[in-house]
């Protein structure tokens, strides 16, 4: 085995010997990492050792850890491909996935940029848009929950950066392994696909808080705590499709609902801390709802002040996106931060890179969004600038690849 294939497996400069060096920066600095590399390889780090399996029932990137590096991506079939193009694309790309995600590199003409790095719990999911269909001959095998989704007030949408024939999510705990992931996916499309837009997301990086907590979003607030939970009874139902589904090939898979929402926080950052937590219905410290308690608690939505108003306001975004406000609608949400420098006008661009995993999105994003569109005290501080809608099939199995059932059936 060479040095190279021994160092794709470990991380070099571990927590320990930094601080055993003390790794000053500037005149030492360099020095330091030159004698951490040229010396023997270390074992690979916690968050560098784990790993995520390719194969099973479900994609992974779904219900798993999230990462603190994402990158989002969209693809179209090239002019004249079509479902043997396709075809044969997922099955290179599900391969190559697999090597990805085990810690090992791109085959021959790796690039080298994830080299020293171990797996980093990277994820890479895979999801058809509704063109998909068109460009492949297999409409009759779409699914009504591809419908194209309601317009929203608060949309401003950019059709450059919105849906695609093929959607790619990658999620890893090392930017450069996420870099390396989707940089080889892309190669290996080849003639069959090009890029349509790609966009990069950030979280906390693991062991950044002093225990595990539900990550903050750009605003500041503790964003996430009403997912629902693999222990509740209905969680499969919710997120996954059933197996009783018309299309059988999407029997175990499920629909992510992507969306770039720009965080106006210039005009946000205005407001005091009372007031913001007024907008969101919860405590901003810790995430509790204004009703009391801790983030987990359930929020009375009844409860009224001293002077008899509602304590959690009519327009609060926690009211209004509560489950028991919504027929039960409840979705997944997995989102990344993100921030691409100033925009047009000056202020931050940035927000979130939201993206949501529901059995059917008819029943889940659109119902929530649609009362979110109607008053919703934190629609005067977001805008929508990109969407998707993909259908994510079921996991493949040893020697199988994602979207076979649909493609080969």
């Amino acid at each position: 085995m060479s040095d190279t294939d021994i160092s794709r497996r470990r991380l070099l400069g571990t927590a320990g010997a930094a601080g055993a060096a003390g790794l000053v920066l500037g005149a030492g600095g360099g020095a330091l990492g030159h004698a951490a590399a040229a010396g023997s390889p270390t074992a690979l780090s916690t968050v560098g050792s784990t790993s995520v399996a390719f194969h099973g029932e479900h994609q992974a990137g779904i219900t798993d850890r999230q990462q603190s590096h994402g990158r989002l991506a969209a693809f179209d079939l090239a002019p004249g491909a079509g479902r043997r193009e396709a075809a044969a694309l997922m099955r290179r790309w599900s391969a190559l996935a697999a090597e990805l995600m085990a810690g090992r590199p791109a085959g021959d003409g790796d690039t080298g940029v994830a080299l020293d790095a171990g797996p980093c719990s990277l994820t890479v999911t895979f999801g058809f848009g509704r063109s998909f269909f068109d460009r492949t001959g297999l409409t009759a095998a779409r699914p009504e929950q591809l419908d194209p989704l309601p317009v929203f007030s608060a949309d401003r949408i950019d059709p450059k950066r919105s849906e695609g024939d093929l959607w790619v999510q990658i999620g890893a705990d090392d930017a450069l392994v996420a870099f390396h992931a989707l940089h080889a996916i892309r190669r290996a499309a080849g003639q069959a696909a090009g890029p349509r837009w790609e966009m990069g997301g950030f979280n906390r990086s693991p062991g950044a808080t002093g225990q595990p907590m539900t990550a903050r979003n750009l605003m500041g607030q503790i964003d996430g705590t009403g997912n629902p939970k693999p222990s509740e009874p209905d969680f499969r139902q919710r997120v996954f499709v059933p197996r009783d589904t018309e299309h059988a090939w999407m029997a175990g898979g499920s629909y992510a609902v992507v969306r770039r929402i720009r965080m106006l926080l210039d005009d946000w950052e205005r407001l005091a801390p009372d007031a913001q937590e007024k907008v969101i219905g919860r405590r901003k410290s810790d995430g509790a709802p204004l009703t009391g308690g801790t983030e987990t608690t359930e929020p009375d939505l009844e409860a009224v002040g001293p002077d008899g108003s509602l304590v959690i306001p009519a327009n609060a975004h926690a009211r209004i996106s509560a489950p028991e406000q919504n027929g039960g609608a409840a979705m997944l949400r997995r989102p990344f931060s993100y921030h691409d420098g100033p925009g047009e006008d000056g202020a931050p661009d940035a927000g979130l890179l939201f993206v949501c995993w529901q059995a059917d999105p008819l029943r889940g994003f659109v119902p929530v969004q649609r009362k979110l569109d109607r008053g919703d005290a934190l629609s005067a501080f977001i805008r929508h600038e990109a969407s998707g809608l993909f259908a994510v099939p079921p996991g493949a199995a040893e020697g199988e690849y994602v979207g076979q059932r649909l493609l080969e059936g």
